[in-house]
């Protein structure tokens, strides 16, 4: 049984929330501060976090970046704030999906399971080999990234985006394609996400001294070089 963890500083959200989560079988926690959180990480973790932007003392996006750190947990952030800014940052940091309020319960929830489907792995999944290149390692069966045998701390759309790319040398993807791939059909994000995560798996394959790496095919995609 999955367990949830909400952070919202409204008790009636909170409440709906855990209510909707729990008539699905899932075993949900609440919280009223992300300082709660960071001291409940400490001796357990979730198998996903529902987290608030806007709250008082540390806000969601903040405990997103501390999450982040240590663990690779889906996060859907929910919450009032919603400018194209504070979705594009809250994926950037490594959040999994995006709610505005006000919302339908019944939305979050197809959500949640759509974020849990994606994260069983396939059968087909086993049998996916591992690709090197030069001195880069990716294994799906790990679900790491090595560089000169050392483990890159990556997320799991950066993993999977890299994964996707690497296992098609030379070929160009277009952002669309990789949204789909990558998020599934049901986000209602932009391809911006794309653009930014990209830019993260980037920064972090180049800081090892990686010698592959994800070129941009202009006005289309990505692709990986060889």
């Amino acid at each position: 049984m999955s367990v949830i963890w909400v952070l919202d500083d409204e008790e009636n959200i909170r409440n709906l929330i855990k209510r909707y989560l729990e008539k699905e079988g899932y075993r949900v926690r609440t919280f009223n501060s992300a300082e709660e959180v960071t001291s409940a990480l400490v001796s357990s973790k979730p198998d996903m976090f529902i987290l608030d932007i806007m709250l008082p003392g540390k806000d969601g996006l903040s405990l997103c970046r501390t999450i982040r750190e240590g663990w690779d947990l889906p996060i859907i952030f929910v919450s009032a704030r919603g400018e194209e800014f504070d979705r594009v940052l809250g994926l950037e940091l490594g959040g999994d999906d995006y709610l505005a309020k006000p919302f339908s319960p019944r939305e979050l929830i197809i959500r949640v399971k759509n974020i849990f489907r994606r994260l069983q792995p396939a059968d087909s999944d086993m049998n996916k080999q591992e690709l090197i290149y030069d001195n880069l390692t990716i294994s799906p069966e790990k679900r790491t990234v090595t560089v000169n045998n050392e483990v890159i701390n990556f997320t799991g759309k950066e993993f999977d985006l890299l994964y996707i790319l690497a296992g098609s040398p030379s070929r160009p993807f277009s952002r669309e394609a990789l949204l789909e791939k990558v998020w599934g059909h049901d986000f209602e994000g932009e391809e911006r996400a794309i653009d930014d995560t990209v830019k993260r798996i980037r920064r972090k394959i180049r800081e090892k001294g990686a010698q592959p790496k994800l070129s941009t095919v202009w006005g289309y995609g990505y692709k990986f070089d060889v």
